[in-house]
């Protein structure tokens, strides 16, 4: 079981990686889809500022998206401009409350940017992956 596990683990690695060599900029993201509600997503949170959901293809037993609602011009975290301040603070105080509130975080989690082509970034919208539920290890996908 170790060995396709660990092939599957390395096919999916691989897979990202290839999304994120192509990934372009888009005017509107498969994010903005799900915040209209033109695309189904299992909510974990919601606010007038930010949305969390269930990744579909969860990395950790618990594996969820926090994005801002509105983009602000932040496809990238490198694009956040100082007008953008309180709106990634505010992701933060979600991200922690989410921590605090999920009994199977509360004993840890980890937060990841991806951040353009070699960060693997796929979907041009900020997001934040919360990940956790088990021990991570370390480090992470290096």
């Amino acid at each position: 079981r170790g060995g396709i596990r660990e092939w599957k683990k390395k096919r999916l690695d691989h897979m990202e990686v290839e999304k994120a060599q192509t990934a372009a900029a888009e005017e509107i993201t498969i994010f903005d889809k799900i915040v209209a509600g033109q695309i189904p997503a299992e909510k974990v949170y919601e606010d007038d500022l930010a949305l969390a959901f269930k990744d579909i293809s969860p990395q950790a037993p618990i594996h969820f998206i926090l994005i801002p609602k509105n983009r602000a011009g932040m496809s990238q975290l490198c694009k956040a401009t100082e007008d953008n301040k309180s709106l990634l603070g505010h992701l933060m105080w979600v991200a922690a409350k989410l921590g605090r509130e999920i009994p199977e975080l509360v004993q840890g989690y980890r937060i990841v940017i991806n951040d353009g082509k070699f960060g693997c970034q796929s979907v041009y919208h900020l997001h934040i992956h919360i990940l956790g539920g088990k021990q991570l290890s370390w480090p992470p996908g290096c």
